[in-house]
C-alpha cells in the first residue's frame, strides 16, 4: 500500500489539534537528564529529529520527589526544570511537530535510595514479585517492600499531577498524558493484585479506580480535557502486574473515562512488553465498545499491522516505540517502503554516556 493509499500517513484531527499523521512516538525512558532531572538541549536535539511523528509522547516525566523511581530521568516539578522543558518544545514546534508530556510517578517501582533511605509509597505494602533486581542511584540492589500510602497523603499526590501538568503548560507542550501503566502508582492502585486497601481507594473495582478520576478531574482543571491523554496497559506483567479481573477492571476504567471528552485513550494492547497471561489479551475492539475518543494502539507494531488496525477501525492513532530509537526518521522510512536500521544496542537505552545510541542514528537523507 502506497503512503498516498495508507491511513498512517493521513492527517488526523485530535479534537482540535491537527496531526500530519498518525504515526504517534511512544514514550522510550532514555534517562538523559543528568542527576538534576533537567530536559537539557541533548534531548531537544532527540526530540527535533524525531518531530516528522504525527505526535510526540516524552519519556515519563516525574511530577515530584517522591514520585522519582529512574536514574537521571526528567522531572517537572521545579522551575528549572520547566525551562529546560522549553528547549524541547520549542525544537519540536520549530519542525512542526506536536509533543505531549507524560506524567509519572512510579510508586512502588521505586527504592529507598532514591528518597534519602524512606521507602518508596504505594496503595498497599506489596513488594514486587517478578525475582528482578531494581535499578538505583547504587547499581543493582534487591526489590523492596513499599510503605502503603495513608489517606489522608492522596490528595496531596492529586495536587503533585496538577501542579506538573500546569508545569508542562507553561513548558509549552500541547497536551499531556496520565501514565497509568506497567505497574507505575496508578496502575498499582486499579489493580486487585497490588491494592489491598480497604478506604475508599481499595475493595472494590469503582474504589480502585477513584484516585485515577481524581487526577483526570485536577488536571482538567489545568487543561482542557481534550489536551489530556490517558495510558492503560490491561495485557502487561511489567513489574510484577497481572489481575485476575484485570478485564473487569480495565472496561470498567474505559467505561468511566468515555465521560471525559479526553484527547485519546493509550492502551498497550500488544504482549510484546510482557503478558500476564491470566485470560485472553484484551483488544483495541473491546475498547472500542466502551469508549468513544481518539484510541491509539501499542506495542509490537509494524507498518503493516499499524494500518490494518487503524481500516479496521478498531484505532485512530498507533504508537511506536523501538523503531524510534533508531529509526529518526521513522515516519519517512515507513512512506518510502525503506529498510530501517538495525537495532539499537539495548546497552545504549538508557545511557547516560550522551550521544552515543541517542542522537547518532544515520537518516536516509545522509545515507
Amino acid at each position: 500500500m502506497s503512503q498516498y493509499d495508507s491511513p498512517l500517513f493521513q492527517s488526523y484531527d485530535l479534537r482540535g489539534l491537527t496531526l500530519s499523521n498518525r504515526i504517534t512516538m511512544a514514550p522510550l525512558t532514555r534517562a538523559r537528564a543528568g542527576k538534576d532531572r533537567i530536559a537539557n538541549q541533548l534531548m531537544a536535539e532527540y526530540y527535533r529529529q524525531r518531530a516528522s511523528a504525527g505526535l510526540i509522547i516524552t519519556e515519563a516525566t516525574t511530577i515530584s520527589p517522591q514520585a522519582n523511581g529512574w536514574v537521571q530521568s526528567p522531572g517537572i516539578y521545579t522551575g528549572e526544570m520547566v525551562d529546560g522543558w522549553k528547549q524541547v518544545t520549542g525544537a519540536v514546534h520549530e519542525e512542526g511537530g506536536k509533543i505531549f508530556m507524560q506524567l509519572w510517578h512510579t510508586g512502588r517501582a521505586s527504592h529507598s535510595s532514591f528518597h534519602g533511605g524512606e521507602p518508596a509509597v504505594a496503595p498497599s505494602a506489596i513488594m514486587i514479585d517478578d525475582g528482578e533486581l531494581q535499578h538505583t542511584p547504587n547499581g543493582k540492589e534487591p526489590r523492596e517492600v513499599p510503605r502503603a500510602l495513608e489517606t489522608d497523603e492522596i490528595p496531596g499526590i492529586v495536587s503533585d499531577y496538577a501542579k506538573a501538568a500546569a508545569g508542562a503548560k507553561e513548558a509549552g507542550f500541547d497536551g499531556v498524558e496520565i501514565h497509568s501503566a506497567n505497574g507505575y502508582l496508578l496502575d498499582t492502585f486499579l489493580q486487585s493484585k497490588t491494592n489491598h486497601r480497604n478506604d475508599q481507594y481499595g475493595g472494590s473495582i469503582e474504589n480502585r479506580y477513584r484516585i485515577l478520576d481524581e487526577v483526570v478531574q485536577a488536571i482538567s482543571q489545568v487543561w482542557p480535557q481534550e489536551r489530556i491523554g490517558l495510558r492503560l496497559a490491561p495485557n502487561g506483567a511489567f513489574n510484577g502486574m497481572g489481575s485476575p479481573d484485570y478485564r473487569e477492571q480495565f472496561t470498567y476504567v474505559a467505561q468511566q473515562l468515555n465521560q471525559y471528552q479526553l484527547a485519546y485513550l493509550h492502551v498497550m494492547d500488544g504482549t510484546g512488553f510482557g503478558f500476564h497471561g491470566l485470560g485472553e489479551p484484551m483488544t483495541l475492539s473491546e475498547f472500542r465498545k466502551v469508549f468513544d475518543g481518539p484510541l491509539m494502539g501499542n506495542v509490537g507494531y509494524t507498518r503493516e499491522s499499524g494500518e490494518q488496525t487503524i481500516e479496521r477501525g478498531d484505532a485512530d492513532l498507533i504508537a511506536y516505540g523501538r523503531p524510534f530509537i533508531s529509526n529518526p526518521d521513522l515516519v519517512q522510512r515507513f512512506a518510502e517502503e525503506a529498510p530501517l536500521n538495525p537495532e539499537a544496542d539495548m546497552s545504549t537505552w538508557y545511557s547516560p554516556t550522551g550521544a552515543e545510541g541517542y542522537i547518532d542514528f544515520p537518516t536516509l537523507d545522509a545515507v
